[in-house]
């Protein structure tokens, strides 16, 4: 088995899913005691989020470079940044460090077209929507058409993450109003939606909603599971 690198805390909350997806993948495909292989880097979030709203994309790369080379030293084999945002600087993390970067936005991609999704919403924070580091890679790559909210939608989605489920908050007025939002991208015509931030499954479930949804935090730990045990 490979040993895994979490670049984590961003934020803790969905980093502990990551933790445990990866254990239960481990589990599941080995059986018995087995559990995966982790060495993490946990990052202050507070210190990234006000770099990332300020625009200094700069500096948080340069942050979690730093992290992502401690990683290396510890022996992983291959990296996770658990995050969905922080993937616009992945290029600068995967050129700071020799092992491989896990991409998510690649993985997402992978299921996507394997199942046959052409046209596809995106939730996420602000950034992830409205920037083209995201859309573009799975446009480019995938050939899968992306939409998302309208600006007054990006920002409930954008409000929710940061001011709720980064701090431990569940509100089901929050679920109501994301439930709103993707069946108004499906009855636009997306065939499913990405929850494009590893925070958003912790409040939107498949349950839900009959409109198909892909957990961004489960497709990453389930193809860096893939990796761990090729």
């Amino acid at each position: 088995m490979k040993t895994i690198g979490l670049l984590g805390g961003m934020s803790w909350e969905s980093t502990v899913s990551y933790y445990t997806a990866l254990n239960q993948g481990v589990k599941h495909t080995l059986g018995g005691l087995h559990s995966a292989k982790i060495n993490m880097v946990s990052v202050d979030f507070a210190e990234i989020e006000q770099l990332q709203h300020a625009g200094d994309w700069q500096a948080t790369a340069d942050i979690l470079s730093r992290a992502a080379g401690s990683i290396e030293a510890s022996g992983a084999d291959g990296l996770l940044i658990c995050t969905n945002t922080m993937h616009k600087v992945a290029d600068q993390i995967q050129a700071a460090i020799h092992i491989p970067v896990i991409h998510i936005a690649d993985a997402t991609g992978q299921v996507l077209q394997a199942d046959g999704i052409t046209k596809v919403g995106l939730l996420g924070t602000r950034f992830t929507m409205a920037e083209d580091f995201y859309k573009v890679r799975l446009t480019d790559q995938f050939a899968i058409k992306v939409m998302v909210p309208n600006e007054s939608q990006q920002a409930i989605v954008h409000h929710v993450i940061y001011d709720e489920l980064c701090r431990g908050e569940i509100r089901s007025e929050s679920r109501q109003q994301y439930i709103e939002i993707i069946e108004d991208l499906h009855q636009q015509g997306a065939q499913a939606v990405i929850l494009g931030c590893t925070e958003i499954a912790l409040l939107v479930k498949q349950t839900d909603t009959n409109v198909p949804l892909y957990d961004t935090t489960s497709i990453h730990a389930q193809r860096a599971v893939q990796w761990m045990l090729s």
